[in-house]
């Protein structure tokens, strides 16, 4: 038996939390591709891999939904032969990969803008959460052209119109209302929030969602990410005492 699957295997008998809704900033490809001397393209492609493999490691583990961060509205900056790419692998996901997401039980959804993708994209975007839409394993969202800041501006514009249609007063707008209009409402809370690749930030992902998440952040580049570092992230997640505004002490006393 591999390390890695003896670290699971003891992570799965183990009485530890799991984290219901796992995100993942998926950084590091371009940098990956130049240190072995290649384009960043190579990067993203061999990030496919890691995608496939988290997925698989979540599910085994008993993760409720996983959020991964693809492509963000930011990211039309990028070269144009970059973008086209990712493109590419978004089309090739979702032709190859989701037929396997179906046969494995898992209900796959994407998040985002999706008025600047290409109509056959679209198309096929909503093929295939059409195909999963009846699962009953895990959910995997694929965040692309997505903003924290547009998903909320999104929902305080549905509260606005139906402000103005007189379907409700400005009394009844809260945060529970707000949320109902945001991204994976309908998913268990966020619980943890793990960025590859060095940085120490959230880059706009999943803002409303994250307020009481666990940050995770880890140098490995996202194409060396595998089970073996998501068994870590999740037993130092289980290792975190989350309070929600109370005390150490209230926590303590209420478990």
């Amino acid at each position: 038996m591999s390390t890695t699957e003896n670290q699971t295997n003891q992570l799965l008998a183990a009485e530890v939390k799991i984290p219901q809704h796992i995100a993942i900033i998926m950084d590091g490809n371009g940098r990956w591709a130049q240190l072995i001397g290649k384009k960043r393209v190579a990067g993203h492609k061999a990030g496919v891999e890691s995608v496939k493999t988290t997925v698989a490691s979540a599910a085994k583990h008993g993760v409720k939904a996983l959020t991964l961060f693809a492509f963000s509205s930011e990211n039309w900056q990028r070269p144009a032969s970059e973008v086209s790419v990712l493109m590419d692998l978004f089309m090739f996901v979702l032709t190859r990969e989701v037929k396997r997401l179906h046969k494995n039980g898992i209900r796959f959804n994407v998040i985002g803008d999706l008025s600047k993708f290409s109509n056959k994209l679209q198309k096929m975007i909503k093929q295939s959460e059409a195909l999963t839409a009846n699962n009953t394993g895990m959910v995997l969202s694929v965040a692309a052209n997505y903003g924290g800041r547009w998903d909320i501006t999104h929902a305080a514009k549905k509260l606005a119109e139906q402000v103005s249609n007189q379907e409700i007063s400005i009394d009844d707008i809260t945060e529970a209302s707000l949320n109902s209009h945001t991204s994976l409402s309908e998913l268990p809370a966020l619980d943890l929030l793990i960025r590859t690749g060095g940085d120490y930030r959230i880059s706009n992902f999943l803002l409303w969602q994250a307020a009481y998440a666990e940050l995770y952040f880890t140098d490995v580049l996202w194409p060396d990410f595998n089970e073996e570092e998501l068994t870590k992230a999740i037993t130092v997640f289980d290792q975190r005492e989350r309070r929600f505004g109370k005390t150490g002490e209230q926590v303590n006393n209420n478990n």
